[in-house]
């Protein structure tokens, strides 16, 4: 609750003159007694001590209209905001050979838990490396042999870490395998569906063909389109060819950030009858074709041989690819003097009907 003109209240200044210009005014009539100290010592009726409420009552009637003069009024605040943003696609690996475990903060977890921890903090923000991907849309795809859409486009992630905490390790041999181009070719497939549907609804707000500002008003509007692709294998599986689908993307406007994961001193732990063995693993990478595709879609490839270097990589892309956020405020007030006024007007009717009746003096 705010006042529009807190001056008015200076008022209040006036009310004890009035006070004291009523309580001394006297008598219009009076009857004449050659001696008032019997009646001075008469019974004092209920309606005669009760009659100062009347100018209790005017006083207080004028208080209110004094508050009713200075416009009290509450305000909402209200905002808009608009971004110019990145539509990104995460791509993540979950085959078998993910298994490999990395130390991360002095734990030993697998290759997949680190890059979903690195991610979840590169999404929402951690307070010290990443501040939050606000107001970008971001989805998931994860691929073996197949790759699949885990969550869908969204600018509010509280589905899509959800969706990303829930991805495993493929278990099943016949879904095990190392898809990189069908990944590459559905996660364009979704920037670019991203992208015709947001000018679609534009459109259909009437905004299409205008300035920019109208289009920052529609909500959303795509500055660049991303993939970040990460794996830890060469691509045996799959009907699109990596580099086929690398030059789809490109076409598409859509760059490509590649990220290696592993290292040749990799090991995974098996559980066996006589207990828990530490194996090594074998480095698979086609570091080659990763920055190849990079390269053709003007990203970049980077290696991760641990949790560290993954994390300096994502911070890298969290600095290239960044999302204006217009924000705009403005205030909404209600009038409330009506209720103030409603009450002076009350009270000043009641003041008068008592004064012309109950409290009626005569003469």
């Amino acid at each position: 609750m705010q006042l529009y003109s807190p001056w008015a209240l200076l008022l209040f200044l006036t009310l004890p003159v009035l006070a004291w210009l009523m309580l001394r005014q006297k008598r219009s009539a009076a009857v004449r007694f050659s001696s008032l100290g019997n009646i001075r010592g008469g019974y004092i009726s209920g309606r005669l001590r009760l009659r100062p409420l009347l100018i209790a009552a005017r006083l207080v009637a004028v208080a209110l209209l004094i508050v009713a003069l200075a416009r009290p009024r509450k305000g909402t605040v209200l905002q808009e905001v608009s971004a110019e943003g990145v539509a990104m696609e995460i791509v993540v690996d979950h085959s078998g050979s993910m298994q490999a475990e990395v130390s991360y903060k002095g734990t030993q977890l697998d290759r997949l838990e680190v890059v979903k921890e690195v991610l979840s903090d590169f999404i929402r923000g951690d307070g010290k490396s990443f501040e939050g991907r606000r107001g970008d849309l971001i989805g998931l795809v994860t691929f073996a042999r197949y790759a699949d859409t885990a969550c869908p486009m969204v600018t509010t992630y509280g589905v899509l870490l959800e969706f990303l905490r829930a991805t495993q390790i493929v278990t099943i041999k016949s879904e095990d395998g190392t898809a990189i181009g069908d990944a590459i070719a559905l996660a364009a497939a979704r920037l670019k569906k991203a992208e015709e549907e947001l000018r679609q609804r534009r459109a259909k707000l009437g905004l299409a063909g205008e300035d920019k500002t109208n289009e920052d008003d529609a909500g959303f509007r795509i500055k660049s389109k991303a993939i970040v692709l990460l794996t830890d294998g060469q691509n045996n599986a799959g009907q699109y060819a990596p580099l086929e689908a690398a030059q789809l993307a490109k076409q598409w406007g859509i760059k490509i950030y590649t990220i290696g994961i592993g290292s040749g001193q990799s090991f995974m732990t098996v559980q066996t009858p006589l207990g828990a063995y530490k194996m090594p693993v074998g480095q698979d990478l086609d570091e080659r074709l990763l920055s190849a595709i990079a390269e053709r879609t003007g990203g970049f490839y980077a290696r991760a041989d641990d949790a560290a270097a993954l994390q300096n990589i994502i911070e890298r892309i969290d600095e290239l690819e960044k999302t204006e956020v217009k924000s705009v405020q403005y205030t909404q007030y209600a009038e409330k003097f009506g209720s103030w006024t409603a009450a002076a007007l009350f009270l000043l009717g009641v003041e008068i009907f008592g004064s012309s009746t109950v409290f009626r003096k005569i003469p």
